[in-house]
């Protein structure tokens, strides 16, 4: 559930699965304290109005000259002055301290299914408790949460939910993953970094939805905490990304090869979108690209494109271009290369590289049938790549001197 005006608080908290009592007092002693509103605007005395935000110590930014600050959280490294903000919109720069304006400050709150993140080789048929918060730092012209990735904090109704808080209504809905997702969580950093640890701690396993646009420290630092990434990779040119994302594409292969360096399980989902990043010849490049620079066992999601936002002029991805995509990737050498937005399709499901026997099936969101045992393909016993299992999410040991 997103809230763009005026959602109530009780719709809030029913968006979470729980209701007003059980934030309130607890059910079964599980609920914990309820979530401060967070008002987009104040009136002051004279009858203006100003900006009532959260706002908590960021982190990842320098120091400069005339209190001034440069970000170092993202490839912009936006040089910011005092009493003004970053390009995301939801850091700012408070007498030479920067600030997160959205610390906890949830505008949307659902619980998913973790296929619909999506994630194919992350304990399939599981829920995801999936939150977001306002703001992205960059600016997809396609973009399907324009809403609340696009817009300020002041410009949204939020609810304050701290880390513990977040982690209490996860655990009381009986998911094993938060999600942090629908906008951009490396803009919420703090919160996802602060959150991910507390999980981890309680038994629950977090994974961001990003577009990958974070530098290489924060991001090494970020995944000691996280369980599973994906990462959406708007295209394979330049072009692309400078024309209809306002970002670079270089930071983001980066950011892939430094999660394929960490070991952090991790899908990626392109979208693909007629005449402009479908061709042949890009998909090929794109996914030799991710057999050589990652893994041929990196699962890559080709989503069939719908228009939205402000990009209306286009049709939606004809079916038949997304099964070209998908084989001219499984020629490059990938192993599980999957279909989206096309529902009923057998490029949903999952398949056995070894004996080509399926081993999950997809029905939308659905799992019908899981055929996979400690990891192994139960037909044949080939090693399946993915995290089949909670203890296996929370137990992963990525090399000891990624970080």
């Amino acid at each position: 559930m997103s809230m763009s005006g005026g959602t109530d608080r009780r719709s809030f908290l029913e968006a979470c699965g729980l209701g007003a009592c059980v934030l309130c007092g607890g059910r079964s002693g599980r609920g914990g304290s309820s979530g401060r509103e967070i008002v987009p605007e104040r009136t002051r005395a004279n009858g203006s109005t100003a900006a009532q935000v959260v706002e908590h110590d960021a982190m990842w930014f320098e120091r400069l000259e005339d209190g001034m600050v440069r970000c170092e959280l993202c490839p912009r490294e936006c040089v910011v002055a005092d009493v003004e903000r970053g390009y995301c919109g939801v850091r700012e720069n408070q007498g030479g301290a920067y600030k997160t304006l959205v610390y906890g400050a949830l505008c949307s709150a659902n619980l998913d299914p973790i296929e619909k993140k999506p994630l194919y080789h992350y304990l399939p048929g599981t829920t995801a408790f999936s939150v977001a918060t306002a703001g992205c730092n960059i600016e997809c012209k396609f973009c399907q949460n324009w809403e609340i990735s696009q817009v300020r904090p002041e410009q949204l109704s939020s609810y304050e939910v701290p880390p513990g808080e977040l982690v209490r209504l996860a655990s009381y809905r009986d998911a094993p993953t938060i999600a942090y997702t629908y906008t951009e969580p490396v803009v919420f950093y703090e919160y996802v970094h602060d959150s991910a640890a507390l999980a981890r701690e309680s038994g629950v396993g977090s994974v961001i939805i990003s577009n990958g646009y974070i530098l290489e420290e924060p991001l090494r630092q970020l995944c000691q905490h996280l369980t599973g990434v994906k990462i959406d990779l708007k295209a394979f040119t330049e072009d692309f990304y400078q024309q209809h994302c306002a970002g670079r594409l270089a930071p983001v292969l980066t950011a892939l090869e430094v999660l394929a360096d960490i070991g952090i399980h991790t899908e990626i989902v392109v979208l693909l979108i007629p005449t402009l990043n479908d061709s042949d010849a890009e998909i090929r490049e794109l996914a030799r690209w991710v057999h050589d620079h990652m893994s041929a066992d990196v699962p890559v999601h080709f989503i069939r494109f719908r228009p939205i936002y402000r990009m209306t002029n286009l049709p939606p991805t004809p079916v038949a271009t997304l099964e070209r995509a998908r084989q001219v990737a499984m020629d490059a050498g990938l192993r599980y290369v999957y279909l989206g937005n096309v529902p009923f399709h057998e490029g949903g499901n999952t398949y056995c590289h070894s004996c080509g026997e399926m081993l999950i099936q997809r029905v939308g969101f659905r799992v019908e049938d899981v055929a996979v045992t400690d990891g192994m393909c139960t037909h044949c016993r080939t090693n399946i790549p993915g995290v089949w299992s909670q203890e296996q999410a929370l137990g992963a040991n990525p090399r000891s001197d990624a970080y």
